[in-house]
């Protein structure tokens, strides 16, 4: 403790000019590496000789050579220099980014509703472009709280469709999609599709995904618009496993009611048909939404336009052109000005 104030006046800086004399063993070629003067570094030396007690280079025919203590000193301070650069190197992190040599990890919350294909392609993408990283899938359900799992650092991104999506968070618009219904090749809407009106839709029974929200978007998508329009269907089976429904629905007369482009992988695997849905529901808009804790990261930001790149391409393959979203990011605070509202005082760091 009786050290405390001569360790008190010992700034990072020093230990970077002790780390170059040591490694240069030159006051001359340690101040060019240092882009300071010769006498600065012969001060700095003597600060140094000082709080260590010894004389670190010393002479030796027509250069310097390191002392003993100072070869120890060597190590201790190659690595607190690492470790500093790991404390404040953030705003290089975030500048910058190389795929081909990070081993980042992004854990992204998704649901296979928007693409069967979608998740697998994202994996093959990020992994072709990015070997060393690591990509952890991590399902949606009920007790996922998107909000709290984004803050604290346990998912990175959030993919799915929301009528409203979270107000406090950051929102990419990645597609939009037609609500179809994907029901069995005999079913009466393929056989007598003049009479497929809303009340037979709605006679139906109905299969649908077990709920991923909590309160009234428990509903879904689907029931919330409905419901909206006081119109309620029969949902006889709800399945956590949606990337299966087609299968059941290819055995029954279930009516599965979701976006096109899930349903269109499915028409020439089985013995399913896709028609229209005679409710106008509104088609169904999928985003991706973050946290400000991952925005400006060059690494995120890149995970991010690949999540973007391979939706969309996806979407262009398989059914034509479907309608897109402007190519935009969203802010929260950019999302309540179009309503009129005032930003939230409490926000930083936002695009």
């Amino acid at each position: 403790m009786a050290r405390g104030p001569e360790f008190d006046n010992i700034e990072l800086h020093l230990i970077r000019v002790l780390h170059t004399l040591l490694t240069e063993r030159s006051v001359s070629k340690a101040a060019m590496k240092l882009q300071l003067s010769q006498p600065a570094v012969s001060a700095h030396l003597r600060r140094l000789r000082e709080a260590t007690g010894d004389a670190l280079l010393v002479r030796a025919g027509n250069g310097m050579v390191p002392t003993p203590v100072a070869l120890e000193l060597l190590e201790p301070a190659t690595r607190l220099l690492s470790e500093a650069q790991r404390l404040f190197g953030v705003r290089e992190r975030v500048r910058s980014f190389e795929p081909a040599t990070s081993e980042a990890t992004f854990r992204i919350g998704a649901s296979d509703y928007l693409d069967p294909y979608f998740l697998p392609r994202l994996v093959t993408e990020i992994k072709r472009a990015a070997p060393r990283v690591s990509v952890e899938l991590l399902p949606l359900s009920a007790e996922f709280d998107i909000q709290r799992r984004l803050a604290s650092g346990d998912v990175d991104l959030v993919i799915g469709n929301w009528l409203e999506p979270p107000e406090d968070l950051h929102l990419g618009r990645l597609l939009t999609d037609e609500v179809v219904c994907l029901v069995a090749k005999d079913h009466p809407a393929v056989r007598s599709p003049r009479t497929w009106s809303v009340e037979k839709y709605l006679e139906c029974e109905h299969v649908a995904p077990a709920p991923l929200h909590t309160g009234r978007e428990s509903l879904g998508v689907i029931d919330a618009f409905l419901d909206a329009h006081g119109l309620h269907r029969r949902v006889t089976v709800r399945s956590a496993h949606f990337g299966q429904i087609p299968l059941m629905v290819a055995g029954s007369w279930l009516v599965l009611t979701t976006g096109r482009l899930f349903c269109q992988r499915y028409v020439d695997l089985l013995p399913v048909r896709i028609v229209r849905c005679p409710v106008g529901f509104p088609p169904m808009n999928y985003y991706q939404l973050w946290h400000d804790r991952t925005h400006p990261s060059a690494a995120h930001r890149w995970f991010r336009e690949r999540v973007r790149d391979v939706a969309r391409s996806l979407a262009g393959a398989s059914w034509g052109a479907p309608l897109r979203l402007p190519d935009v990011t969203v802010t929260p605070d950019a999302r309540r000005a179009a309503r009129g509202e005032g930003p939230r005082t409490d926000r930083r760091g936002v695009e």
